[in-house]
């Protein structure tokens, strides 16, 4: 299969995707690029077009909506794709609310996205691993557990059509019961820590939320994983801390630690609440690994 399958997701950016998607197909199909569509029907359809898809010979895909939908892709092709000689490649059509990952290139959005699209621009990226207690994930973007991921929980509950806004709502919501405790966690070959955090993100590039960036120095395909540690804080704290988070300054704040890693363990004694991509699931995890530039990107 030589053509790119772009995989959208009508329901993303609420709803805005399926209205502006057809439109960048045209002008993609306009300036040469052969692409086939599907639509995806529920949450997951994603994951299973691009599994189908990949076992028929399909390795160019583009993700149609938000990093929801590329993270489902993600999981679609991997880990199948690390016993081929082909890597797979995956663009973007930014169209869904949080378009996280592509931050890291361009703030142009989808004339960037269509410009590397239709220039066939390839660029290696790191691909992590997040087993748990019943199987494995994948991810481009973050994974965190704690006051972030308890925010991205009750956001995408009841505010993600707000886009930025509702991530705000969902701030105030969660450090009104802030509640930092113990995640064991030790990187690499290091001893646990078991000291209570607000929270852990494990980061491959560098923004969440859409303009939240959570790890500045973080760097797609240099093999490390960006670990983000924030001590414990107070209400006050870290409410005068949290929106340094948009120009990437709250790294600069005593109790926020950097860590550049290959691999993170947990000593989790129960499953808890995830935001990995922009998703929010419920995991017991046990590890994170990095799969060196295992996946190509046009941006």
């Amino acid at each position: 299969m030589t053509a790119t399958l772009a995989i959208v997701n009508p329901a993303a950016g609420g709803g805005r995707c399926a209205k502006r998607a057809p439109a960048v197909v045209k002008i993609l199909r306009e300036s040469g690029v052969e692409i086939d569509v599907i639509e995806t029907q529920r949450p997951g359809d994603a994951t299973d077009i691009a599994r189908r898809e990949w076992a028929k010979g399909r390795r160019s895909f583009i993700g149609a909506g938000g990093d929801g939908t590329t993270y489902e892709i993600v999981n679609g092709l991997f880990p199948e794709a690390l016993k081929s000689d082909v890597k797979p490649a995956i663009g973007f059509m930014p169209l869904g609310t949080g378009n996280s990952f592509l931050k890291d290139y361009t703030a142009d959005g989808a004339a960037y996205a269509i410009e590397k699209i239709r220039d066939s621009v390839r660029r290696p990226i790191d691909v992590i691993r997040a087993t748990h207690a019943h199987g494995k994930i994948y991810y481009t973007n973050l994974l965190s557990i704690g006051f972030t991921a308890n925010v991205g929980g009750f956001v995408n509950r009841y505010f993600k059509p707000l886009g930025e806004a509702g991530y705000g709502l969902g701030v105030v919501k969660e450090v009104a019961t802030l509640d930092p405790r113990p995640l064991p966690f030790a990187f690499d070959a290091g001893e646990f820590n078991t000291k209570p955090v607000t929270f852990l993100s494990f980061n491959n590039s560098k923004f969440t939320g859409g303009k939240m960036m959570i790890a500045p120095h973080a760097d797609a395909s240099d093999g490390l994983i960006e670990a983000i540690v924030v001590e414990r804080m107070g209400r006050i704290g870290l409410l005068s801390t949290f929106p340094k988070i948009f120009k990437g300054t709250h790294v600069d704040h005593p109790k926020v630690h950097e860590h550049q890693v290959k691999s993170v363990r947990f000593a989790l004694d129960r499953p808890i609440d995830v935001m990995v991509d922009g998703e929010v699931v419920t995991l017991e995890l046990r590890r994170l690994d990095v799969l060196p530039l295992a996946l190509e990107v046009m941006a």
